[in-house]
């Protein structure tokens, strides 16, 4: 059979496109775990968000798929829906297919057959259930003993048990497809960049999560051969940058240490990395664990510091994996010891930070915004959205703080809820405020590293990081909200897609 699998163009706005375009791991995984005598394309749309409708458009021409699949997070869930009508209008009888966290956490949202409509809803871990899918289509026979998959049989959704988990030990997962692709553009500052995985799942509980949701609380790991071979072929591909995708990758430190050797050791310590790590981890194993990183070719650490302040930590269900440690005893928010270790072995940190939480103040946003200006390298600070099933979700709705239904604005860079305090408008005017500059700061050492990129760039860069601004801004001849006004409005328009 023909399969296209689509990944939606709906994307963050942290960072503009010519600075970072990541794959998603996802789809060329679905791509290696299937029988190999099916065709599969697979199409990042985010590499064409100026020409999504034309890109659909032609791959369905070219590969004439017999099935379609979509990746979908809950605010692409608008875009998704008119990408399925466009290919519906293409090949009336093509099979649709979803997964990912949205179909996953809300499949309601994709059984109406009223709009919209799919065949298959794949739920959690879809390699396998995806593989089964398309046995099941090909040998034309029912759908009843594939787990984890929701199906409709005229106007009717039936729904399958839930997929277990898969240990990732038995090999049962092969490694992903990255031939599948039919799209390029992968880069972050100017190298091309792919996606690995060495383990999935995490075992703590943050409010925020939908992993947890999905997946439960677990943690599995794939064989440093496995993981050895995955970088390899992604470095043969010609990437040059890794982002390590895990949910929570120290949470067996000295398996860490341990695949930090193996990539030492496997030669290939010449590509930049970029992992996710909780503050905790660093700060506790930093002395041996940081200089290690570096030696491995770790650039980036995003540092999951979530908030600074004590009370917002509660909230988030985050505050054991941001403590320090010492003699066996808590000693602290590990954030400024985790950060100096990263710097002291010069890596850089990317601050994940949430800000607008149920019972912010202007004074406790402004904290955080003032310790991120001074502490972090590069800005990820978002506002708490209340995605599907999460315990964030039901918190904010039983207090009556959502103010914004609008999906395809759960990007976690606009404000739909509001604090006891402060208003979502006004959570999210501080945050533009604030962080627009702070990305400024790490211009010289991105520079440094690949300075003919920032040369050939910077308009763009800084055009993305102060679209709505003005010269009568900057000269302070006109109120900045004005600025941020256009902003939004500019960020209105970009999400229209298709």
């Amino acid at each position: 059979m023909n399969v296209l699998l689509l990944s939606m163009p709906d994307s963050f706005e942290h960072m503009p496109s010519v600075v970072i375009r990541m794959p998603n791991g996802a789809l060329t995984s679905l791509a290696g775990n299937v029988d190999p005598h099916h065709r599969v394309a697979v199409a990042d749309l985010v590499l064409v968000q100026d020409r999504v409708r034309e890109t659909v458009e032609r791959l369905v021409a070219e590969h004439k798929p017999d099935v379609v699949g979509l990746s979908v997070m809950t605010f692409q869930r608008k875009t998704a829906k008119k990408i399925i009508d466009l290919v519906r209008q293409l090949k009336p009888n093509v099979r649709v297919a979803v997964g990912g966290y949205d179909p996953s956490l809300a499949p309601e949202a994709y059984t109406d057959t009223s709009h919209g409509v799919v065949d298959f809803i794949v739920r959690g871990e879809g390699e396998i259930t995806f593989r089964d899918l398309l046995r099941a289509i090909e040998e034309e026979r029912g759908f009843d003993d594939i787990a984890g998959l929701s199906y409709r049989s005229g106007d009717r959704f039936y729904h399958t048990p839930d997929r277990p988990v898969n240990g990732l030990e038995n090999g049962e997962i092969k490694l992903p497809n990255r031939g599948a692709r039919v799209l390029e553009g992968y880069t972050i500052l100017g190298r091309q960049v792919d996606v690995i995985e060495t383990s999935r799942g995490c075992t703590f509980d943050c409010s925020f999560c939908s992993i947890i949701e999905m997946r439960g609380r677990n943690f599995f790991t794939y064989s440093f051969d496995r993981v050895i071979a995955d970088i390899r072929d992604a470095y043969d591909r010609g990437a040059r940058a890794i982002f390590i995708v895990d949910d929570n990758i120290v949470l067996n430190v000295k398996r860490f240490e341990g695949l930090c050797r193996a990539i030492i050791d496997a030669g290939l310590n010449d590509i930049d990395y970029t992992v996710q790590a909780m503050t905790s981890a660093i700060a506790n194993h930093g002395e041996t664990l940081a200089p290690l990183m570096r030696k491995a070719g770790f650039r980036y650490v995003f540092l999951g510091i979530e908030n600074i302040l004590e009370d917002d930590l509660t909230f988030l269900k985050a505050s054991s994996k941001n403590t320090q440690r010492e003699n066996g005893h808590k000693a602290g928010n590990a954030t400024l010891k985790a950060i100096d270790y990263i710097h002291k072995n010069k890596m850089y940190v990317v601050g994940g930070l949430i800000v607008g939480n149920p019972d912010d103040t202007s004074e406790s946003i402004q904290t955080n915004l003032e310790f991120a200006k001074k502490y972090i390298d590069w800005p990820y600070i978002q506002h708490p959205t209340p995605y599907p099933r999460t315990p964030m979700t039901k918190e904010f709705r039983d207090r009556g703080l959502i103010i914004n239904e609008r999906l395809e604005e759960y990007d976690g860079t606009t404000a739909v809820v509001k604090t006891e305090h402060v208003s979502a408008e006004e959570a999210e005017y501080m945050r533009w405020k604030s962080e627009r500059w702070m990305k400024v700061r790490h211009i010289p050492a991105a520079f440094r590293h690949n300075p003919m990129f920032v040369l050939k760039n910077a308009p763009k860069m800084f055009g993305h990081t102060f679209r709505g601004s003005s010269i009568k801004n900057f000269l302070g001849l006109e109120d900045e909200r004005e600025a941020f006004a256009r902003y939004r409005e500019i960020r209105k328009a970009e999400r229209a897609y298709i």
